[in-house]
């Protein structure tokens, strides 16, 4: 059964034609005169839906957080999935929507449903684009929504009726759906040609045996989608002056959908049988992109005013001649693709990173990383630009164009610049090295007569260099190669299963250098020591290889050393950052190009020497190699932030809570800091509050971060001097103030300004400037031993995440504040775990556990008020019966308490104090189960009624398990259908001992 996106044939691939056909002018009929921009159509798209009483909400993000299984937002009914599904909260904001509209944040990229490698070769492809939308949830149907899209299209817009071609469900007997002819009539009294209303076949999609549905060719891939759906489509011709209906999903690029209509009306029951849905929706999409070039008159997605402001900054970044619209072998030189194609990645990013998204090696953060990869690669090679911080020089055009309908945008603008700077300039250091690795296995490739690049070179390119597989895929092609998949996915795996050897190598058999080991090197002039000075600068460091160290012997080249065996490498200078000060190791390569490359998994120093540990991904190492030294620049980032994030913290402390604060220990990862100090008592939240509000303002205040040598004793001089007591700190010891050039400092060493800023002895790695931090969180603050307290924290992107964590916990919060009974209690449960397991700042943790324990306590109070008086009447209808009936035996209810056995309990209680015989019930429907107790007096046990054998023929009935004693007995069913007939075989049972 197929499956494709909702709307996907809005963004239908299709080859673009060889043979241009010119469209006719376009004779609109719209009121309005002036020029069709973009943002003016937009604009009246939401005027038209705002004055037929639609409710604006606005679009969903683009990272679909509460959603794993998707890696971006593909359609705009992604965030109307409770309302389809009927599980949306009645009194919520969301649950009273009747009629909503939007142009809904798309991104079409990764995962099964993939135009990323098609963007920049044809007119229409998009990695982003917007959805405009229009939506009735069991309001109005057919008839209205047809109305709407064919009034917008022709009296709002002013386009030519004869150039519209609309489809219906053509009908399928044989399985029993018949033919959408309401849809059809409803497009005929719009009064358009019946030549012009086609039949299709194709507009049905069922997802499964039984369910909702409705004539529909295309959905969702989710899978809380309707099963069953309707769908009518509305074509446009841009040529004109033709009959084109038998073009009309024939994949002519010139006859293209514009508009989809969702009907979801229909259940399919068991039989086989159609059934209308009690609620029926309707689920509108039209590409806007698409609709902006028609009403331009415009062949091309990218000949409108859309991406033409794009393509003005990027030729005046680049200098590149103006785009001129050519795609394929027209276009000779690339340029017109590369414009597309870097105009394309701008806005995708710029969304993506807006909305939270962040470049890595996992999921939806390699696609974006691979987005950003490509467009440079395109930057440089065709654009002929320097790349590093391109991408956040032409985001502001997106912002400038699109800010005003997506707001986020502009609040983001500062974020969205670092992350792409950030990444693009990593990328930059390698793309160099790699573009000649590729031109070198591109020419072996052809001197040996093949026409396909070896899979494991393509694997080094993006294992080594950053090269992602679809762009070494793009290189090829620009040569007329492809690669071996095969060889790829071997390599691929070979180095999986290698990198798990690894790491468990790693952590189980650390190469180090004992004492007897440097003995040696200290009567070893062929090993100096190692230059680690590079360490604080950016970039690679070419280096000679000195030592080669496994299984406790110096040796003079690897090739002896077993494939993936972990060993240790000596260089006579690194850029690498030995593990020291708190401060975890850099991970990384040691690179001949094209030839050798050691992973390097731990970096430790000893007694100056830096011994890399690793393994070898292919060639081989030996003394006095010349190699590259490159650390992971990707990781050294974070490090730097928290390790500047440190001393600001230490500063801070010592500000709010007094001089006494020491050091007692730290760790700087890559994900979190962790600070050790003296004090006495827990911080207060207030404290923490100031603690970290004065954080937030040194990173605001974005002040150099110095750092140099300096003599031991004058360094130790310096007024208002942090440093762990006790410590044995190298001479000269590197110094790090925050603000102050370290040279002003040492000429005027006793000054008491210095005592206003952060001045600490450290060898690590440090921000250029501290609002390159971005952000500070602190979200742990305990005790580890008397008078020791622990702050860990977590900056940049981390700090984002636990910040978006805690506004989504704050926000279930406030809808949970509006529920009521059973779905309070449980969501008040389920959020407490997830509170109490969340890394987010201490104080809103706090914050939102107090307002979770005030509504706890408040529900509480109103379950126990409404238990109780549920128990009184339950037990008070027992009393009466048996006032208004005092020669009766026996008292029979199903009583309305959720299946409370408490509640069960104290009627057959009450039973047994007038000495009465009881059976109650109760069905709990939320948790499909049916309590039910009862009590046999001495009359009834006189005549041989037995309360486990009486329960035990309900449970017949019910199903699940009962128990007790002969005078009462109690269980819980599970079949809730039967409660009735339950109760009727109770009664026969206990009839057939007075009879």
């Amino acid at each position: 059964m197929r499956r494709v996106f909702l709307h996907s044939s809005l963004l239908r691939s299709r080859r673009p034609s060889h043979h241009i056909t010119l469209p006719l002018p376009l004779r609109m009929s719209s009121s309005y005169d002036g020029p069709w921009t973009a943002r003016k159509v937009r604009e009246e798209f939401f005027n038209y839906f705002r004055s037929k009483e639609h409710t604006f909400v606005p679009s969903s993000s683009t990272v679909p957080y509460d959603d794993p299984t998707l890696l971006f937002a593909n359609a705009g009914m992604n965030q109307y999935k409770s309302i389809f599904l009927g599980t949306v909260d009645p009194n919520s904001e969301r649950g009273k929507l009747k009629r909503a509209f939007n142009s809904q944040k798309c991104i079409r990229a990764g995962g099964k449903h993939n135009d990323l490698e098609d963007v920049g070769k044809d007119s229409y492809h998009h990695t982003f684009f917007e959805m405009l939308g229009n939506w009735s949830f069991g309001d109005y149907f057919k008839k209205e929504a047809i109305e709407f899209s064919w009034d917008l299209l022709t009296n709002v817009y002013g386009l030519p009726k004869d150039r519209l071609y609309v489809t219906y469900y053509a009908g399928d007997p044989q399985n029993g759906i018949p033919t959408d002819e309401e849809a059809k009539q409803h497009w005929l009294s719009q009064g358009i040609s019946p030549d012009h209303v086609i039949a299709s076949k194709g507009n049905f999609w069922e997802m499964g045996a039984t369910g909702p549905c409705g004539p529909c060719r295309c959905v969702s891939p989710i899978s809380y989608l309707p099963p069953l759906i309707f769908l009518s489509e509305i074509h446009f011709d841009r040529i004109g002056g033709r009959n084109a209906a038998h073009l009309v999903d024939g994949d002519d690029p010139n006859v293209l959908e514009i508009w989809n209509n969702v009907f979801i009306q229909f259940n399919r029951d068991d039989d086989g049988s159609l059934k209308p849905l009690p609620s029926r929706h309707v689920d509108t999409g039209m590409g806007f992109e698409r609709l902006v070039s028609v009403l331009q008159n415009k062949l091309s997605n990218y000949d409108t005013d859309v991406f033409s402001p794009i393509f003005t900054r990027i030729q005046e970044l680049t200098g590149a001649r103006p785009y001129s619209g050519k795609f394929g072998n027209d276009d000779v030189d690339g340029i017109d693709t590369a414009y597309r194609v870097v105009a394309d990645h701008v806005r995708t990013l710029s969304f993506a990173l807006s909305d939270g998204g962040v470049p890595n090696n996992v999921g939806r953060g390699y696609v974006l990383r691979r987005i950003l990869r490509r467009g440079s690669r395109y930057v440089r090679k065709k654009l002929g630009a320097p790349i590093g911080s391109f991408f956040s020089s032409l985001m502001p055009v997106v912002v400038e164009t699109m800010g005003d309908a997506f707001p986020e945008l502009t609040k983001k603008q500062g974020d969205i610049k670092e992350i792409l700077d950030e990444e693009e300039e990593s990328f930059s250091r390698t793309l160099d090295r790699g573009e000649k690795l590729f031109d070198q296995y591109a020419t072996r490739t052809k001197d040996l007569g093949v026409n396909e690049l070896n899979g494991a070179d393509v694997w080094r390119l993006y294992d080594t260099y950053g090269f992602p597989v679809d762009l070494t895929r793009l290189m090829a092609a620009e040569l007329r190669l492809g690669i071996n998949e095969k060889e790829f996915e071997d390599a691929q795996e070979h180095s999986k299963l290698a990198s798990k050897g690894s790491f468990k190598k790693d952590k189980a058999d650390l190469v180090k250098l004992d004492v007897h080991d440097l003995a040696a090197l200290e009567k070893n002039d062929a090993i100096p020591k190692t230059d680690d000075s590079f360490k604080f600068q950016l970039g690679n460091v070419t280096a000679t290889v000195k030592g080669i160290y496994y299984h406790k012997e110096f040796i003079s080249s690897s090739s002896g050393i077993p494939a993936d065996a972990n060993f240790g490498v000596l260089l006579d200078r690194t850029s690498f950052y030995a593990e020291a000060g708190g401060q975890e190791y850099d991970t990384g390569n040691i690179v001949i190009d094209g030839t050798t490359d050691f992973e390097v998994t731990n970096v430790q120093a000893y007694n100056g020497y830096v011994l890399h540990t690793g393994s070898l991904k292919y060639g081989q190492l030996s003394v006095d190699d010349e190699v590259i030294s490159s650390y992971d620049e990707l990781r050294r980032w974070p490090l730097r932030s928290n390790h500047t994030a440190t001393h600001i913290l230490n500063f801070c402390l010592r500000e709010v809570l007094g001089d006494h604060i020491d050091q007692k220990g730290s760790l700087v990862a890559p994900t979190k800091l962790r600070f050790d100090f003296s004090h006495k008592a827990q911080i207060s939240l207030p404290e923490l509050a100031k603690i970290e509000s004065m954080s937030i303002d040194w990173i605001r205040k974005n002040v150099k971060v110095y750092g140099k040598d300096l003599d031991l004793k004058t360094a130790h001089k310096i007024s208002g001097l942090r440093a762990v007591f006790g410590e044995a700190y190298p001479d000269p010891v590197r110094v790090v103030v925050l603000g102050y050039d370290v040279d002003e400092v040492a000429k005027d060493i006793d000054n008491p300004k210095w005592r206003s800023t952060s001045v600490e002895f450290c060898g690590g790695t440090h921000v250029a400037k501290t609002g390159d931090i971005k952000d500070f969180v602190i979200t742990e603050e305990s005790g580890i031993a008397k008078g020791i307290r622990r702050i860990v924290a977590v900056t940049g992107q981390e700090a984002h995440e636990a910040s978006r964590v805690a506004n989504s916990l704050k926000v279930r919060l406030e809808q949970l504040e509006s529920t009521e009974g059973k779905e309070k209690d449980t969501g008040l449960k389920v959020l407490s775990v997830e509170l109490g397991q969340a890394d987010i700042s201490v104080l809103l943790k706090a914050e939102l556990k107090d307002r979770l324990a005030t509504l706890r306590k408040s529900l509480d109070k109103q379950i126990k008020e409404k238990e109780n008086a549920i128990n009184k009447a339950a037990v008070n209808a027992l009393v009466t019966f048996f006032e208004e009936k005092p020669d009766s035996e026996v008292y029979f209810a199903i009583l309305e308490v959720d299946g409370n056995a408490k509640i069960l309990q104290n009627v057959v209680m009450q039973g047994k104090k007038l000495g009465k015989t009881v059976y109650v019930f109760s069905v709990d429907a939320e948790g499909g189960k049916v309590a039910h107790a009862n009590y046999v007096s001495e009359s009834a046990r006189s005549r041989g009624l037995d309360a486990r054998t009486w329960a035990s023929k309900v449970s017949d009935i019910l199903g699940g398990k009962a128990g007790g004693k002969e005078d009462g007995a109690q269980g819980v069913g599970v079949n809730v259908a039967q409660v009735e007939e339950a109760l009727k075989v109770a009664r026969v049972t206990f009839s057939s001992k007075y009879n």
